[in-house]
This record gives structure tokens, sequence and C-alpha cells, in this order.
């Protein structure tokens, strides 16, 4: 019997502007690794989808045309929490987080996090309009960050991840 309550997950997308061209060598380290944080991801507890181009990643998709360096990452968890610790506690993703800034131009806004109905994929251009959305607004209900979440619409209640990257 459905008790009618729509339950939520988390929705984040992050985004990077290469530094150097897309295939450029000094990217060879991010772009090798893909493959085996992807599949880490996959297998980490809470994760439910992932965006996914033409390839096993996200690389191939140019959300912006006038734009080519920008990368979209995108993903849906079950909560912040789970979410938090594959990105701040699983070492082969944090050893590549640090390194960020050797791939990618520093932005002032480059993730947003929000909930989204069970089994909901969101967009490029959903995430991307959250990202505009916490640019302009500032965390709120509808685009958040890892310090400052936000409940979900169903009552699940989110805690901040304070962790020294987030």
């Amino acid at each position: 019997m459905s008790s009618g309550m729509t339950y939520y997950n988390l929705a984040q997308i992050n985004v990077g502007r290469f530094i150097y061209h897309r295939d450029d060598p000094a990217n060879a380290d991010f772009m090798n690794a893909l493959d085996d944080v992807n599949a880490i991801a996959e297998q980490s507890p809470g994760f439910v989808w992932r965006l996914v181009g033409d390839g096993n990643d996200a690389t191939d998709i140019v959300p912006d045309a006038s734009d080519p360096q920008l990368l979209v990452n995108m993903s849906v968890w079950s909560d912040v929490e789970a979410l938090g610790v594959f990105v701040y506690r699983q070492p082969d993703h944090l050893s590549f987080m640090r390194r960020r800034k050797e791939w990618f131009e520093k932005m002032d806004v480059f993730q947003a996090l929000w909930w989204v109905p069970a089994g909901h994929e969101p967009t490029v251009a959903e995430g991307l309009a959250k990202i505009a959305e916490l640019a302009k607004h500032g965390p709120t209900a509808a685009a958040f960050t890892f310090r400052q979440p936000f409940p979900a619409p169903d009552g699940k209640p989110s805690a901040p991840v304070l962790d020294e990257c987030a």
C-alpha cells in the first residue's frame, strides 16, 4: 500500500573548466583515472545514478558549445551523507580532488546539490541552472552546498559536511 509520499534523492553537479585543451597531455592523469573513480562511485553505498556520455564517463558531453573547455559531472545519491563520504573520504577520489588546481581554472561556484524525486535523472541543463541559481542566491532549498545543506522535501534531514575541501 502506498502512503502517497514522494521520496527524494540528492542530485549533484560539478563543473570545471580545463586550463589546457581537453586532449593536452597535462590532463592525462585526470582523464586516465576516470574509469576507476567512476567504478568506485558506482559501488559506493548510496550511489543511484551518474551522467554518462558516449564513453563510460561524461567528458564527451559539451554542456556549452561556446565554452568547449567546460567539463560537467552529475550524479544522484541517496543523501548528502553518502555523497559526502564518497567525495571527501574515498581515498582515490580525494587524491584527485586535491589535484584539481593542476587541471581546472578556479571557479567561484563549481558545484550545486539539490533534491530530486526518487527515479529522476537530472539533465545537464537542469544542473547548470542549479549552479546559476546557487551563484545568484546563495544556498537555498532549491540549490545548496555541502556546508549549507537543506532537508529533503520528504523530511529527510541533512547534516553539513565540513571537510577541509567542502
